[in-house]
């Protein structure tokens, strides 16, 4: 994603203090706030599924899922991002009063056309910096198709990819569910 060096630098601090009041979401890279654009309801969907899933299944195991409106940080690369859902069972997240996350085990994000390149490239690259972070899924939109990939030993990143018919595993919270599940009320989307 690139940034216009026109714009004014904002600190961190800057960045949360506008974002609590402003109407629309942006993202913080190095300093820019960057809008981000609405959701498709496809995306709005997939998102709720699994928050729906997620939720019940990390009921009382000290885990927690944050859908679309949590930002994680990524202090070290001066970086927030909205990921469509994230995962915690960190106590410094789950205790703390901020309204983002710095320790997420689980990053889920739905890709569009605009968003694929970044999330699948440098905002991935972005997430593997979280020493906590094990794994990271990206749900296409315009197929029955999931990507999955999970953090092996030396930071090694193994690829899983699910299709119709499969059932999708999440090592890091372990649960698992019928790619089916995922896209409910979907199809007639696709």
């Amino acid at each position: 994603m690139t940034v216009s060096k026109s714009h004014a630098y904002f600190t961190p601090e800057e960045y949360l203090e506008i974002e609590r009041i402003s109407l629309i979401k942006h993202e913080y890279l190095q300093g820019q706030m960057v809008a981000m654009a609405g959701a498709s309801k496809a995306h709005v969907i997939f998102t709720g599924n699994l928050s729906a899933l997620l939720v019940n299944h990390l009921r009382g195991t000290g885990c927690i899922p944050y859908a679309t409106d949590m930002k994680v940080r990524l202090p070290s690369l001066n970086l927030f991002y909205y990921p469509d859902l994230a995962v915690t069972g960190d106590d410094r997240d789950r205790l703390s009063n901020e309204d983002f996350i710095v320790h997420p085990k689980l990053i889920v994000e739905v890709l569009s056309d605009s968003t694929e390149a970044f999330d699948r490239g440098d905002k991935f690259a972005d997430y593997k910096t979280i020493a906590e972070f094990e794994e990271y899924l990206l749900i296409h939109q315009k197929q029955i198709l999931v990507e999955r990939f999970e953090r092996k030993s030396n930071n090694l990143w193994v690829p899983q990819i699910y299709r119709a018919g499969d059932t999708i595993e999440f090592a890091s919270i372990g649960f698992s569910c019928a790619i089916a599940t995922l896209y409910e009320t979907i199809e007639q989307l696709l």
